[in-house]
């Protein structure tokens, strides 16, 4: 039987280590946070309900975001061993321009919703990190102003085709003088998908100052000061607006977009064009054969079509469709560092998040989405040398599989 003794002050000492305080609130927040989840649940307790759930939810009963989240969890890695794996590469080439990890940041709208620094915060954090941004046709940050804050950052900006081409044509123009070198061009929103969480929740943009968003106002009252004491939340490349997001794509965007308008796109545009938003094979294959360098497959991050197809079951027939003719991207319910490697192990050459660093941006601002960059690469590095991989590249199906 072990003797009980006293233990000494030096071993007490040893024992007692207190963690540092940290005075910044927003910094305390965000060192408590080791995943996107994390952020994900200091998101929720610092916008309104309204706001939060325009990012996280998607359309009707939310099974096209549900099954794409199931897709990565039914992965099953393949490890191997005794490969020497301490220093690991992330960079990736991306329509033949290096970037530092597999993935960039996603087009997201109305931004500055999520927090008041918005498009410009996510802008540096891309430039810091060395890989590219996005920026959306309904972003609240002017694309001379995106390009401003971000001089050295790798800019792509994303186009919804108008039924005023006139005025898509000059977003094209002043895109290509700013220096945005890559077209997105998004073609899975004819209509607008009904997002049943923004209709319960009233969500009109900018959010209406009704008796419940000033209750809730009441428990966020940093999110409401900053709203009111910035500049107004407004759209970069329209007028105003006051209704729903459903209305206003219903109103502007051109339900007759086709083929030829894919053409005039790449006419009009004389830099690389991905197309995004493609759920279907054949699909891919003919917007490769109509002059895209990339396609992105993506279900809109379950905002418009539920019960769309999952974009990680699409990749493998993707990628025998259109073979090396163009680059396969991938988006919709990737939320970890392993979701990226292994959407990248299965075949994906680009990997896009936008709820995962809009969680980091309503978490922190700027400070946020360098947070959830910083939590991803730390996931993707431990994912690759438990794996036994030291490059992206050297990442394949045999690391990966569809359980």
């Amino acid at each position: 039987m072990s003797k009980r003794r006293l233990p000494r002050p030096t071993e007490l000492a040893q024992l007692l280590r207190p963690k540092p305080i940290v005075l910044n609130p927003t910094d305390r927040r965000l060192a408590g946070a080791h995943t996107i989840a994390d952020l994900r649940t200091v998101a929720r307790s610092r916008t309104p309900r309204a706001v939060f759930d325009y990012t996280d939810g998607a359309a009707e009963l939310e099974d096209s975001l549900r099954r794409a989240r199931q897709a990565y969890r039914a992965v099953e890695f393949r490890p191997n061993v005794l490969r020497g794996v301490s220093d690991v590469d992330t960079s990736v080439e991306v329509l033949g321009t290096r970037s530092e990890l597999p993935f960039a940041f996603a087009p997201t709208g109305f931004t500055r919703m999520m927090h008041h620094e918005g498009e410009r915060a996510v802008a540096r954090v891309a430039q810091r990190s060395g890989i590219p941004y996005s920026l959306s046709t309904m972003g609240t940050t002017s694309i001379e102003d995106v390009a401003a804050a971000a001089p050295q950052a790798r800019k792509w900006f994303q186009l919804y085709v108008w039924r005023d081409h006139g005025a898509g044509a000059e977003l094209m123009r002043r895109a290509w003088e700013s220096g945005y070198d890559t077209l997105m061009l998004t073609v899975d929103t004819p209509v607008g998908g009904s997002r049943l969480r923004d209709l319960r929740n009233g969500l009109t943009i900018p959010p209406a100052l009704t008796l419940r968003t000033f209750v809730d106002g009441a428990v966020h009252p940093t999110w409401w000061l900053n709203l009111l004491t910035t500049e107004p939340l407004a759209f970069a490349s329209l007028k105003t607006w006051g209704g729903t997001v459903e209305e206003l794509i219903n109103r502007i965007f051109d339900p007759t977009l086709d083929y030829d308008d894919l053409a005039w796109v790449r006419e009009k545009w004389p830099g690389k064009l991905v197309v995004k938003g493609i759920q279907n094979p054949v699909d891919a294959r003919d917007v490769v054969k109509a002059g895209a360098q990339a396609v992105l497959l993506s279900n809109h991050g379950g905002r418009q079509l539920d019960r769309a197809p999952t974009p990680l079951e699409l990749l493998r027939p993707t990628l025998d469709l259109v073979g090396g003719d163009a680059e396969v991207w991938i988006d919709t319910g990737i939320l970890s560092g392993g979701d990226i490697v292994a959407a990248t192990a299965m075949g994906a050459d680009l990997c896009l998040i936008g709820r995962a660093y809009l969680y980091g941006l309503m978490a922190g601002g700027e400070r946020g989405v360098q947070r959830a960059v910083d939590i991803l690469r730390a996931e993707i590095v431990r994912t690759m040398q438990l794996l036994g991989v030291r490059t992206i590249a050297d990442l394949n199906s045999s690391h990966a599989t569809l359980r």
